[in-house]
C-alpha cells in the first residue's frame, strides 16, 4: 500500500503518553448499565478481539438498513483530554492517519453526493484503557467505535497481535480495521446505531446476536465501499493489498476465533459473522463501491 507522503487527518487524538485509564473506574457502561466484558467479547485470542463495539454487541437492529446518506446526528462532547491537532510522529499512528483522512476524504464526498454532510469522526490513540463516552475501553477488548462521542478507539498494539498471533499480517490488514470501525460511525450517522440502542432488551439473546452480526457485516461492507472509491482515486492498492484485506476478514470472523481460543464452534453465540461471511460482504462493498449494497438486514 502507498500511502506514504499523502495527507493526514488532524481528527487524530493520541492520548498514548497519558498511560493507562487506571483502576477503579468500573467496566463499560452502555445506556447507564453496567456490563462484564464477557458479555461483549465473543472470543479470547492472546487476550485480543476485533471490532467489539460495546452498544452494538448489546444492541439490536430492526427492519431494513438505510439505503440512503442522511443528515449526522449532533456528536456528544467526550469531556476527553488531548485535543485533535498536530500530526503523529511515529510510522504506525502517521499510517492510521492517512487512512482516516482517506476515509474522511471518500466519506465526505459520498455524504455530499446524497445531499447530506459527512461529519468526521475522531480517532484516539491510546495504551492499556482509557475513557470513553461508552466507558472505559480496554486494549483487549480490540479495536471499538463509541457512538456517544462519535470517537474510533485504537490501541496500535492491536496490529502486532492480528499479524503475528492471528495471522493477518500487512498495512492493508490494519487499513481494513480502520475502515470497518469508520464504517460504525457512517452506521451511526446513517441512524443504524440508533435503532440498535432502540432495540436492546426487546427481543431474544438469540436474536440479538444474529441482528448483531448483520451491523457488522454491514460495517465490513461499508469498509469495502471506502476501499473501492480509495482504490479509484489515489490507486494505491495493488492485488497483494486486497488479499491482505480478505485474510485479516477471514481471520477475525467468529467461527475462525472460536475454533482458534476454544477449539469449537458455537454459532447461535455468533455476534460478527463467520469468515465466509465476512470475506462476502467487505467483498460485495469494494466490487460496487455502493451503500444500498450493504443493505446485511435485508438479505438471507
Amino acid at each position: 500500500m502507498k500511502w506514504e507522503g499523502h495527507e493526514q487527518s488532524r481528527n487524530v487524538e493520541d492520548r498514548r503518553s497519558a498511560g493507562g485509564a487506571g483502576g477503579g473506574m468500573g467496566l463499560p457502561r452502555i445506556g447507564g448499565r453496567g456490563i462484564g466484558l464477557g458479555t461483549i467479547v465473543i472470543a479470547v485470542l492472546a487476550g485480543w478481539i476485533f471490532g467489539i463495539n460495546p452498544l452494538t454487541v448489546l444492541g439490536l437492529l430492526s427492519g431494513g438498513a438505510p439505503t440512503e446518506v442522511v443528515q449526522p446526528q449532533q456528536r456528544a462532547p467526550s469531556g476527553q483530554p488531548g485535543q485533535p491537532g498536530a500530526a503523529p510522529k511515529d510510522p504506525a499512528a502517521q499510517f492510521v492517519s492517512t487512512v482516516l483522512r482517506d476515509t474522511e476524504l471518500v466519506w465526505g464526498q459520498m455524504f455530499k453526493a446524497s445531499g447530506g454532510s459527512y461529519q468526521e469522526p475522531t480517532l484516539v490513540l491510546f495504551r492499556g484503557a482509557t475513557r470513553s463516552a461508552c466507558g472505559v475501553g480496554e486494549s483487549a477488548m480490540g479495536p471499538f467505535y463509541c457512538p456517544g462521542d462519535a470517537k474510533v478507539y485504537l490501541d496500535l498494539n492491536f496490529f502486532d497481535t492480528l499479524s503475528r498471533r492471528m495471522g493477518a499480517p500487512g498495512d492493508f490488514a490494519q487499513a481494513y480495521v480502520v475502515a470497518h470501525e469508520v464504517g460504525h460511525h457512517v452506521q451511526n450517522l446513517m441512524g443504524v446505531t440508533g435503532k440498535v440502542d432502540a432495540m436492546r432488551g426487546r427481543v431474544s439473546q438469540a436474536e440479538m446476536n444474529r441482528l448483531s452480526v448483520r451491523v457488522e457485516l454491514q460495517a465490513d461492507c461499508l469498509a469495502g465501499v471506502w476501499a473501492h472509491h480509495s482504490q479509484k482515486g489515489k490507486g494505491w492498492l495493488d492485488a497483494g493489498d486486497l488479499q491482505e484485506a480478505m485474510n485479516a476478514a477471514a481471520q477475525i470472523g467468529d467461527d475462525t476465533l472460536q475454533r482458534k481460543s476454544q477449539g469449537t464452534v458455537v454459532p447461535e453465540s455468533f455476534t460478527h459473522g463467520t469468515a465466509e461471511q465476512r470475506m462476502t460482504w467487505f467483498k460485495r462493498g469494494l466490487d460496487s463501491g455502493s451503500v444500498k449494497q450493504c443493505d446485511t438486514f435485508g438479505a438471507r
